[in-house]
C-alpha cells in the first residue's frame, strides 16, 4: 500500500473513532459530557485541599465513578481537563488502582477478602454464596438485573473479624451466608425512608461488644 494509501486509512479509522466517541456523549444525559456540571464543579474545588495539585486526582476520578458507575476514557479526560492535569497521568492513576473501574459494573459490588485469615475462617464459602445469592458464576460478572457483581481481594485490614468485605463503602464483619442473604435481599428491595434511614444506622451488623470502632473504607486502597 503506498504512503498515501496507508495515510488515508489511518485518518478514515481516527474519523471513524471521533465519530463513535462523539455518538457516545450525545446520548449521555449529560448532554456533551459524561459527567454533569455539578461534578466537575466539585472536582475543581479539590486541589485547593491538597498541598499538590495532583493529589486531588484520586478523589476525583472516585467522585466520577460514584457518578457513572465506572470510569470511560471520556469521563477520565474530563476530570484532566477540570484539574489541568495530562489526561496520561489521570488514566495511568486509574489502571493503577483495583478500586477503579474501567468497564461497567453491578451498582453494588461486593469486595470479598481472600487472603489467609479470612481464608481460614471460611472465605470461599462466601464467595460460593454471594456468586450464588446474586446469579453469576464468575468475578467481574454482572447480575442480570444490573445490581450485583463481585470480586475477590486480597487485604481490607480488619483481619481479626474475618470473614469479612467491602459493599457500598461499608465493612461488613464477621460473615455468614445469612448475612449475605439478607445484604442482597435489602438491596432488592424497594425500600421505604424509613427503611433506608434504618439502614444507614445500622450498616455493620456485629455484635456491640464486639463492633471495631466505625471507619469508612477507603474508596481508592490499593488492593494486592
Amino acid at each position: 500500500m503506498s504512503t498515501k494509501g496507508t495515510s488515508d486509512a489511518r485518518g478514515a479509522e481516527n474519523g471513524a473513532r471521533k465519530g463513535s466517541a462523539d455518538a457516545k456523549r450525545a446520548e449521555s444525559p449529560h448532554g456533551t459530557n459524561a459527567l454533569p456540571e455539578h461534578v466537575l464543579d466539585e472536582i475543581r474545588e479539590l486541589p485547593a485541599r491538597y498541598p499538590q495539585h495532583r493529589s486531588a486526582v484520586m478523589p476525583a476520578l472516585d467522585l466520577a465513578q460514584e457518578e457513572l458507575g465506572f470510569l470511560s476514557p471520556e469521563a477520565m479526560s474530563e476530570v484532566a481537563a477540570a484539574l489541568d492535569l495530562d489526561p496520561g497521568y489521570v488514566e495511568g492513576v486509574a489502571t493503577f488502582y483495583t478500586l477503579f473501574h474501567l468497564q461497567p459494573i453491578g451498582r453494588h459490588r461486593f469486595y470479598v477478602c481472600t487472603n489467609l485469615s479470612c481464608s481460614l475462617r471460611g472465605s470461599s464459602d462466601i464467595v460460593e454464596h454471594v456468586k450464588s445469592a446474586i446469579g453469576v458464576r464468575e468475578a467481574g460478572e454482572v447480575s442480570k438485573d444490573g445490581l450485583f457483581s463481585y470480586e475477590e481481594v486480597e487485604c481490607l485490614g480488619a483481619c481479626e473479624y474475618a470473614p469479612m468485605m467491602r459493599l457500598d463503602h461499608e465493612y461488613h464483619y464477621d460473615l455468614t451466608p445469612v448475612t449475605i442473604t439478607s445484604l442482597v435481599a435489602e438491596r432488592r428491595a424497594p425500600l421505604s425512608a424509613a427503611a433506608k434511614a434504618s439502614r444507614s444506622r445500622t450498616r455493620v451488623a456485629v455484635p456491640p461488644d464486639k463492633a471495631p470502632p466505625k471507619k469508612r473504607a477507603p474508596r481508592t486502597k490499593k488492593i494486592g
